[in-house]
């Protein structure tokens, strides 16, 4: 199997969420542009004013920054494994692309 033939491709302004599903397992593919935040892109086609999704995965390139409804802020990098759960932002650092693998919450990311 491979994302570039994925099972479900959810686009949104600046960015794009591959699904793969094998059996029951569910497996995404973020790819955001610079300038790409959460709350701008994704969170008006959700209704919410935070990502209520629990994530854990993997960053294949680039830099985010996550801020957590609480104020905690930290920044994620590629090669970094993570798991971030919902009630939270995210954004693009840099002018690289960001690219992340999600083993959790592909299901329901992006989902309006």
């Amino acid at each position: 199997m491979r994302f570039d033939s994925a099972d479900e491709t959810r686009r949104f302004p600046y960015g794009t969420f591959e699904v793969v599903r094998m059996g029951a397992l569910m497996i995404g593919r973020a790819t955001y542009e610079p300038g790409w935040r959460w709350s701008e892109h994704v969170g008006p086609l959700t209704g919410a004013a935070s990502c209520k999704v629990e994530h854990a995965g993997m960053v294949v390139s680039g830099r985010a920054g996550v801020r957590m409804d609480d104020s905690h802020e930290f920044e994620i990098a590629a090669g970094d494994l993570f798991t971030i759960p919902g009630g939270h932002d995210s954004w693009v650092i840099g002018d690289e692309p960001y690219v992340s693998l999600h083993f959790l919450g592909a299901d329901e990311y992006a989902v309006g």
